[in-house]
This record gives structure tokens, sequence and C-alpha cells, in this order.
């Protein structure tokens, strides 16, 4: 019997071997299989003074996808679906495991030379993040979306695109249902596209989010419903032949009942940069500023401000390798709740290695490394933790 250890690349090498001959470019349908294995040594991100769950922080797992993927243009129209269904096992808290579910529909339409745009559904069934929760139950996450926008050029310079996106978010366990929801986003830009592939816009935009079931903090049942509005610029600038920026940015007025007095503006938005020169090296970095949500039993949204920086070496023709570092400060500080309770932020910083080798343009293997580490805040009961993480996968689409 092969060592525990040595199973898992046993299992990947002969998945890979053994796929069949790939599909012809031209196909409009393509089947996809993968398999993966992974190990967490912090899979619930218990805090460093917090007793283990089941006296264990570690676990493994194994993951085997399977699903198709369909892409065709039907004269000026084209329709694409994603559907993919998954099956997660684990070691040792078992209670875990689940069925995962991953499925995505567009039509990218357009009307003569002028008007274009998508029209589309989303359904994901994944289990939530331990990261902001404390427990060793299995917490899925349902989200379902629906979008539609429509853009005109009606001028060789100008474009103007509208759109209006609905997500729903749903959670398994009772003590994660307050951070069940719906936001709709509504928005309308202008954008200015000159020769040189660049484009500049102004984009006005407006976020509701309903929360059906108030949020209990002590003695208080905190209503999380939310009004975002955001005048933003969008700007897509090509520098040079290699150096590329990538901007949404402006203002942001949001006003939430259990954030602060109600309501909270400022600048927000992110700011990219990639820069590739001639070789094998891409670089990119980026900055942000703006509200995020959580799956926390005590808040719905943070105000965060972060920055990231990457690279991806193409080795070979057929290997790639991709670093990635992540840095982010989450302030709670305008929750009235906690007023005057003290320093009510935390930090989370994440770094990845990943090789991904190609044997053939639809095969891949990929070996992978992660770190994370929290700096948490006593008020909020977000103790410290770290956690390493490993991952071996091999999918192909056929």
């Amino acid at each position: 019997m092969l060592n525990s250890r040595v199973r898992p690349l046993a299992l990947l090498l002969c998945t890979l071997f053994t796929l069949p001959a790939d599909a012809g470019p031209n196909d409009a349908l393509h089947l996809y299989a993968g398999v993966s294995y992974g190990h967490d040594d912090n899979l619930l991100r218990v805090p460093d003074d917090a007793p283990a769950f089941d006296g264990t922080r570690a676990d493994s797992w194994w993951q085997r996808e399977g699903g198709l993927i369909f892409d065709k243009t039907y004269s000026r129209q084209r329709i694409s679906i994603v559907a993919k269904l998954s099956k997660y096992d684990f070691n040792h808290f078992k209670q875990l495991d689940y069925d995962g579910k991953d499925v995505q529909a567009t039509w990218f339409w357009q009307l003569g030379n002028h008007l274009e745009g998508k029209v589309g559904t989303t359904y994901e069934q994944v289990l939530a993040p331990y990261t902001d929760f404390a427990s060793n139950e299995r917490n899925l996450r349902r989200s379902r979306s629906q979008f539609a926008e429509g853009a005109w050029r009606f001028h060789s310079s100008w474009r103007v695109r509208t759109g209006f996106q609905r997500d729903k978010y749903d959670y398994e366990l009772f003590a994660q249902r307050y951070n069940n929801r719906t936001e709709d986003a509504s928005e309308l830009e202008l954008d200015y596209l000159p020769s040189s592939g660049s484009t500049v816009g102004l984009v006005a935009r407006r976020v509701k989010g309903t929360y059906p079931y108030p949020r209990p903090v002590g003695p208080f049942l905190l209503n999380d419903n939310f009004t975002q509005d955001e005048l933003k610029a969008r700007v897509l600038w090509l520098a040079t032949g290699s150096t590329s920026f990538d901007a949404l940015v402006g203002y942001t007025r949001r006003n939430q009942p259990s954030f602060g007095t109600g309501r909270t503006s400022g600048i927000a938005g992110k700011v990219k940069a990639t820069y590739q020169p001639r070789g094998k090296m891409t670089y990119t970095a980026a900055v942000w500023r703006d509200f995020a949500p959580l799956e926390s039993t005590v808040v719905s949204y943070t105000l965060n401000k972060g920055a990231s920086v990457g690279a991806q070496w193409d080795a070979t023709a057929k290997i790639k390798v991709n670093a990635d570092a992540v840095y982010e400060r989450r302030n709670y500080n305008a929750r009235e709740t906690f007023a005057r309770l003290g320093d009510i932020r935390d930090s989370i910083r994440t770094g990845s290695l990943a090789a991904t080798w190609s044997p053939r343009p639809t095969v891949h293997v990929t070996a992978g490394l992660a770190h994370q580490a929290r700096t948490g805040s006593a008020v909020l009961g977000t103790g410290s933790f770290k956690s390493n993480s490993v991952t071996l996968s091999a999918s192909a689409q056929f």
C-alpha cells in the first residue's frame, strides 16, 4: 500500500497521463475534469491562544470535480455556459464534507455596430471561510446573481453604458443567517475611448443592501440594511507598451444604521498597475480603500485599506510560476456598539507561491503553497492566528 503522502501524487499523475486527447479548437462543447489534494495546518483558523477543535488544528482534503464548458457564437450573439460539480472529502473534520456547485450562463448580445451588452446568471455553493467565524460546523454559502447591461457607442470616441445586478447570499448555519442578504446595484457610465486604446470614464453607482434578519450584538439588535452611492472615475491607461494602469476611484457615501451615526463617506476605490517588460516576467501591484463584507457573527461590513504585489515568471513555454503577497487592514472603528471599547481594527497578511505545468494546452498540473496570518482585535474577539497550506491539483478540458 502506498504511503498516504505518496498516494495524492500518484493519483494526480495517473489522472494526467490517462486523459483523452484534446478537443478540437473549434468545438463549442468541452468536458472538464479535475482532482486536487490539500493540507492546511490551521484549517478552521483557530486563534493562537484558543484550544483547537477535537484537539487538532490541521486537516487534509480531497476535491474531485467535473463539468462542461459551452462557448459558441451565432452570428453576432455569443452564448457562454460553465457548469461544474465538485465533491470535497476531509480527512478529520468529516462533518465539513460537501458537494460544491458552480453554474455560469451569459449571453453576450450585439445589435448592429453600436449596441452591445450581456445578460446572465450565476449560482455557487461553497464552504464559507472560517476566518471570522469560530466553529467546526459545516457552513455552506449559496450565492446567486442576475445581471444585465447594455452599451451604446454613439460616437467613435464615446460610449454610454448602463447595468443592473442583483446578488443574493444565504448561509446554511443558523448562527450565520444574519449574514443573509440581497444587494441590488445599478450604474450609469460615460466613457471616452481615444484611439490609443486607453479608456477614461465616469461611473455613477447605487447599491442597496437588505438583511432579512437583525443582527444580535449583546443586548442590541442591529439593522444592517444599507444604501451606498458612488461617483467614480474609471481609467484604463496604456502608459507604454509594457506598462498599464487600471483604476476605479472616487467618492463613496454609505448610509448604514449599524455603522456609526449611520453615514460614512470619503475617497474609495482601487488602483492596479501592470508592468510586463520584454522577457519572461510580469509584475503587478495594487492599492485599495473600500467597504467589504465578511462572514462574522458580530459585524457585516468593514472599511478596508490594502495593498498587494505579484509576479509571474514564464519559466518555459509549459511552466509558469506565480508569487503574490497581500496586506489588508480592516477598520471597524465606526461601529457605535463598540465605541470607546478600544482598538477595533485587525489586519490580514497573505502570501502564496504556485507553479503550473501545462504539458498540453488544456491540461494543467499545479502545486501551491500559501501562508495567512491575522493580527486580531481583543474587543471583537478576533484572535491572532497563522495558517500554512499546500495544494496539488490536475485538471483537463477535452
